[in-house]
C-alpha cells in the first residue's frame, strides 16, 4: 500500500465515493448542500456550499465559495439555482479567501441576487487589488522574484512576463463593497451559530466556518483529506514565513472535536480532523528534513529543490505554485536558524546550514 493511500485510510469518508452530479447537490444535513465543480487546472474541482438562510427577513440561501468565473460555472450555476433552491433566493454569499476558484463568480452571484459579498477584510482588499493592477500573478516583478530563487531558463522567464492578466482572467471583478469576516465572530445561518477561524499561510486572511451544535466544520483550504494544502511566499511579501504560519493555523483547529464533519475545498467530507492535522504536520516535517539534508551537501537555491520536494514532472503552471512552496520550505528554516542565506554572484538566494 502506498503512503498516500495508508494515510487516507486513517480517514473517515461518511459518504463513501459518493459525489455531487454536475449542477446539483448532495444534503449532507438539514439546510446544507454539497456543489462539486470543475476546474480546468491539475486541481480539478472545488467543492461549493449551500446553507440555507434567512438574512435581512429574506428566506433564501448563503453560498460558500463561488469557483472561477468561465461559462461552464455559470451554466452549473443557473442548474443549481433551478434544481436546488427550492424557489428561494441566494440571500448572501461568503467567500472563505481571495483565491479565484473561491471568489472567481462572487460579482456575478451577489449582482444578480443582490445579495451582499462577506469576507475577510486583508482577502477583500487583496482581491480587489488583483482584480485592478495590471501584472498580478504576473510580469516583470514576478519573473525577476522567481530568478532571484534560480529559474534561469529565459523561457520559462519570458512566459511569467508575459502572464499580465492570469487573476483577472479568472476574477474579472470584485463585489465594491463587502461584510467582514473577523476572527471569532459568531456568523447566524438560518438560526445556526457559525464562528469564523482565521488561519494563515495559505491566503492573507483565510476564514474557516464551524457550527458546534451540528458538528461540521467548512475548512476552506486549511484542511483537505488527499493533498497539501499550497503555501507560498512571491514576490509582493518576499520576506515572509508563510509555512510556519500555516502550521500554526492547523493547530487553531485542535479544540475542535475528533469527529466534526470536514467539509474541504477540494477531496470529499471526511471526518479524522485530529488524524489529518498530525498527517499534514508529518508531511511538512519530512519535507524540511529532506531540504536539510540537501543544503548539508551545497548551498541550494529554491528552484534546486522543486526536485526534492515535487516528486512528478511540473508543467509552468505547477512550477510557479511549487517554486512558492519551496521558498516557504527555506524560509521556515532560514527564520528558525537552521539555515542561512546569502546571495550569490549571480543574483539568486542561497540557503546553507547554519
Amino acid at each position: 500500500m502506498s503512503l498516500s493511500a495508508e494515510l487516507e485510510r486513517a480517514l473517515h469518508y461518511p459518504l463513501g465515493d459518493e459525489l455531487p452530479a454536475p449542477g446539483r447537490a448532495i444534503t449532507l444535513a438539514p439546510g446544507l448542500k454539497w456543489i462539486r465543480m470543475p476546474l480546468p487546472f491539475a486541481l480539478d474541482h472545488i467543492n461549493l456550499w449551500l446553507l440555507r438562510d434567512r438574512f435581512q427577513g429574506r428566506e433564501g440561501w448563503t453560498v460558500v465559495d463561488c469557483c472561477i468565473d468561465r461559462p461552464e460555472s455559470r451554466a452549473l450555476w443557473e442548474q443549481v439555482f433551478e434544481h436546488e433552491l427550492e424557489g428561494l433566493p441566494v440571500v448572501r454569499v461568503v467567500v472563505t479567501h481571495m483565491h479565484p476558484d473561491h471568489i472567481g463568480l462572487a460579482h456575478w452571484l451577489c449582482e444578480r441576487w443582490q445579495a451582499p459579498l462577506w469576507i475577510s477584510g486583508t482577502d477583500f482588499q487583496v482581491a480587489r487589488y488583483s482584480c485592478e493592477v495590471v501584472n498580478s500573478f504576473g510580469g516583470e516583478r514576478l519573473a525577476a522574484y522567481f530568478r532571484s530563487h534560480g529559474m534561469v531558463d529565459e523561457g520559462d522567464l519570458e512566459q511569467i512576463r508575459n502572464r499580465k492578466n492570469y487573476y483577472r482572467g479568472l476574477v474579472p471583478d470584485v463585489p465594491h463593497s463587502y461584510a467582514r469576516l473577523i476572527d471569532g465572530m459568531p456568523l447566524t445561518v438560518g438560526g445556526q451559530a457559525w464562528r469564523c477561524i482565521a488561519g494563515y499561510g495559505h491566503a492573507p486572511e483565510h476564514m474557516a466556518l464551524y457550527c458546534e451544535a451540528q458538528g461540521i466544520l467548512i475548512s476552506g483550504d486549511m484542511v483537505l483529506p488527499r493533498i497539501s494544502t499550497n503555501v507560498s511566499v512571491y514576490e509582493m511579501e518576499p520576506e515572509a514565513d508563510s509555512l510556519t504560519l500555516f502550521l500554526d493555523s492547523i493547530d487553531r483547529f485542535k479544540p475542535l472535536p475528533e469527529s466534526t464533519l470536514v467539509l474541504p475545498s477540494h477531496g470529499k467530507p471526511f471526518k479524522g480532523l485530529h488524524t489529518r492535522i498530525q498527517q499534514l504536520h508529518e508531511h511538512h516535517r519530512d519535507r524540511l528534513a529532506e531540504v536539510v539534508q540537501a543544503a548539508h551537501e551545497k548551498p541550494v537555491s529554491a528552484y534546486d529543490m522543486l526536485p526534492v520536494l515535487f516528486k512528478r514532472p511540473l508543467d509552468l503552471h505547477q512550477t510557479t505554485f511549487a517554486l512558492g512552496e519551496s521558498v516557504a520550505h527555506l524560509h521556515r528554516l532560514w527564520h528558525g536558524g537552521q539555515l542561512a542565506r546569502t546571495l550569490d554572484a549571480a543574483g539568486i538566494w542561497r540557503f546553507a546550514p547554519t
